[in-house]
Formats: structure tokens, sequence, C-alpha cells
């Protein structure tokens, strides 16, 4: 039976991509990072800093989005996909897809790390202590609190909201040609991989679905919600230690984060990045269900 991932052998990244290596561009005047996906670079606490204090702080937004996805890939994906290439109830194909994409996610965090190492090395700025753990316990609170009893299957719900969603980052940073090119080739090296990741989590998700008992799916379709919302929603802790380390003060730092990042920005960042996820729950029915559209409401995510 053919699957989603047939050609993984000739088209994945980890099969045939050369190592994507910094040439010139901090010469060619590039950045690491977009400036307009970094909105506190524009703010007047930040501005007063200088030039070489905003070249610091996008550096360390490219290091952060790195050892992000250096973890989520490692620590979030991977798990699931051990469970779903273990659970003898799915099809050989899909079993042998979860392993495909086990590899690539290992890959991705790979050469993620490579890059972080090879523009420290070029630049001189240091990568601050990242922290994936709140993210991370942010997820499993989700699972605890919804289905306590059904903890594998929840940790391949968060994998499935993760490979569903469509973030700017993947979609931008590839087409931006003010960033270096070692950083635009990763990240549209990444795209593609997730770009087959995605079609297979539709799919799977909603044979997951059809088979999943009737006296689970309500609490499935209550926690989808929440898993979005700790799959995207910013952290902002790395960026406070990241405008503290150039020099701004924790009243300043406060200030910044507060006027750069409001409640309702952040959850327009969930609702945009969620909606293939939001559309794909929606198709199987799972909003219909008692109580789950609350949730919707309760995060902000409801249409309108």
């Amino acid at each position: 039976m053919s699957t989603v991932l047939d050609t993984w052998y000739e088209a994945a990244g980890v099969r045939n991509q050369i190592r994507r290596m910094l040439t010139e561009d901090r010469e060619l005047g590039l950045v690491p990072f977009p400036e307009h996906l970094t909105p506190f670079l524009d703010h007047r606490h930040v501005k007063e800093l200088g030039p070489q204090a905003r070249q610091v702080l996008l550096t360390r937004q490219l290091y952060q989005y790195m050892l992000f996805t250096v973890n989520l890939e490692t620590r979030v994906v991977n798990r699931g996909m051990l469970l779903v290439s273990e659970d003898r109830e799915a099809g050989r194909g899909i079993r042998q897809d979860a392993l495909k994409i086990y590899i690539d996610e290992g890959y991705h965090a790979l050469y993620s790390m490579d890059v972080l190492h090879q523009i420290e090395e070029s630049s001189g700025v240091t990568a601050l202590p990242y922290h994936f753990a709140p993210r991370l316990r942010r997820l499993d609170e989700v699972a605890g609190h919804f289905l306590a009893q059904q903890r594998e299957l929840a940790h391949v719900l968060q994998v499935a909201a993760f490979e569903t969603m469509v973030t700017s980052l993947l979609l931008e940073i590839p087409r931006d040609r003010g960033v270096y090119h070692l950083v635009r080739e990763v990240v549209g090296d990444h795209a593609r991989d997730e770009a087959q990741h995605h079609a297979f989590f539709v799919r799977y998700f909603r044979e997951l679905w059809t088979h999943l008992p009737t006296s689970i799916r309500p609490a499935v379709a209550r926690a989808m919600p929440h898993f979005i919302d700790a799959c995207v929603r910013p952290d902002l802790a790395p960026i406070r230690e990241s405008l503290a380390a150039v020099g701004l003060s924790a009243m300043d730092v406060e200030e910044v984060i507060a006027d750069s990042y409001p409640e309702a920005v952040l959850r327009d960042t969930v609702r945009t990045a969620g909606r293939h996820t939001l559309k794909l729950c929606e198709s199987v029915g799972a909003f219909d269900l008692p109580g789950a559209r609350d949730e919707l409401h309760r995060l902000g995510l409801a249409d309108g």
C-alpha cells in the first residue's frame, strides 16, 4: 500500500543533502535572523543600545530558534514517533513512515546545532543557556489534565499538533534575501521535509480519530486546542534573558516584553500558526463534541 513517504529514500534531506556551510554572509551585510520576525527590535529601549547590540540580539534570536528545533525534534516529536512505530494496530506502512520521520527529525536537530556552532565560531556571539523544560512541562500538564489515563496517546497528539501547524518561520526565512544564506538553506531544507510530515499526520490523525473509542474522543477534542497553544505560543523567557544580557535593566526588559508581545498578539500568533490543525480537528467533528468549543473560546482560538 502506498504512503505519503514512498519517495523518502530518494527525497528526504538526510538521504541527499550536503552539509550547509557558512560562507561570506556577514561581509555581504546579511543578518542571521529576519528583523521583521523580531518585534522587540524596534522598541525604543532596544534602539538606544545601538547597532552592535542589535546584531547580538538577532544572532541570539537565531540561536533560540535552532535550540528550540533541537529540543522539539528530539524530546517531543521523536518521543511520539517511537510510539507510533511500536503501535501494532497501525499498518505496516504507517509504522515504517514513523521511523522515517524519526530519522528526519534527528537530522533536523543535528544540522540546527551545526548552524548554531558555525555562527558562534564566526561571530563570537555565544549562545545563552536554553531551557526547554517549561514548554515540555506545559505540554505534559495538558496531557495530565485531559488524558491522564492515556499518556502515550497524549504524546502522539502533541506531535500531531506540532506537525500539522505551519509557522511563519519555515515559510518566510527561506524567501528572505536579507538573511544569511546558510540559515535560508537549512530552514528551506527543513521546510521541504516538514511538508511530507504534515501530509503524513493529516492522514494519520484522521485514521487515529476513526479508531478512537467514543468515550475518549471528547477528552481528545478538549485537549487539542491546549496542545496547539502549548506548542506554538512564543516562549518569552529566552527573549528576557537575551535582552538582559545586552544590558537592559530588569524594568526595561519587562517594558519591552509587554509592549512587543501583548496577549492579543500572542493569541493571534497561535491562531494563525495553528489554523491547519484546527481545521483538521474540525473536519473530523472534534469540536462538535461536548466542551470542545468552550476550550477554543477560552484560548481565543474560535472563529470570530
